[in-house]
């Protein structure tokens, strides 16, 4: 599927130091657009340092970012913002007791003139935001509900529609179903098929094989800051990207050393 068309974004060997401590030692990924790509690994991984750096948050210490075959240099994360490149972190930035469509526009609240005044479009707005929260399978009781009242799930999926509203050509999900239930993170899985569908590129992190065998195309396994590999659908089982992530050579040799008792 993904020769078919070019990667939206390329990220060739991108090492990441911090003084005499390597984050990253030479990582390289490629997400295509209408893809959700999902990057797996455990804490220490070096998940949070290479999606900072592919958002612009860090700069590589080596390495090239290439979007759409352009080598890119951002200075923050507004200049990964303005190319095209969301992140939906797992602790929302969201106010509670705000409505959600004041949510959904905060920051690109649209306006209306009345003379010399200008004032918020609450009908542009609430009627945007329950456009947009109907096409992710959300059916708010009205705008004006407070985002407070929302499930986790429901406001991970404002902030993915909000994300996808405004633009975004890359849409990096940082553990989005990391503290919900069950149902809720059905939902979201399912607002992750939708934007996917829509041709957005999705690079999904996580540490859960299951949530990432049910939406993912492609699966890349960090450790200690290196790749250690990526796989297609259909290459890979989810008891072999379990034992990747596992460090699962490791976990052979050490049941071979003890006998089998591990």
């Amino acid at each position: 599927m993904t020769s078919e068309h070019a990667p939206i974004i390329q990220m060739k060997n991108i090492a990441k130091h911090f003084g005499s401590v390597i984050a990253l030692a030479g990582v390289s990924v490629d997400v295509f657009p209408g893809e959700c790509h999902c990057l797996l690994g455990d804490n220490g991984a070096g998940k949070s340092t290479f999606i900072k750096t592919m958002s612009g948050v860090y700069k590589p210490t080596d390495g090239e970012i290439l979007f759409d075959g352009v080598p890119m240099h951002f200075a923050d994360p507004r200049d990964a913002i303005t190319a095209g490149i969301a992140t939906v972190h797992q602790h929302l930035a969201m106010i509670p007791l705000m409505s959600v469509s004041r949510n959904f526009f905060m920051g690109n609240e649209p306006v209306k003139k009345i003379g010399p005044l200008s004032f918020f479009d609450h009908a542009h707005a609430n009627r945007v935001t329950m456009e947009q929260m109907r096409k992710m399978g959300i059916n708010l009781r009205g705008p004006d509900q407070a985002v407070g009242t929302l499930s986790g799930g429901e406001r991970q999926t404002v902030a993915i529609a909000r994300a996808v509203h405004f633009g975004a050509k890359v849409l990096i999900l940082d553990e989005p179903t990391s503290a919900l239930g069950v149902r809720q993170t059905a939902n979201v899985l399912a607002t992750i098929d939708k934007v996917r569908k829509q041709g957005v590129a999705v690079v999904f992190i996580t540490h859960n094989v299951r949530h990432a065998f049910a939406v993912g195309d492609q699966f890349t396994v960090l450790n200690r800051g290196k790749t250690l590999g990526t796989a297609k659908r259909g290459e890979i089982t989810p008891e072999e990207l379990q034992d990747m992530m596992a460090g699962g050579q490791e976990l052979v040799a050490l049941e071979g050393s003890l006998g089998g008792t591990v």
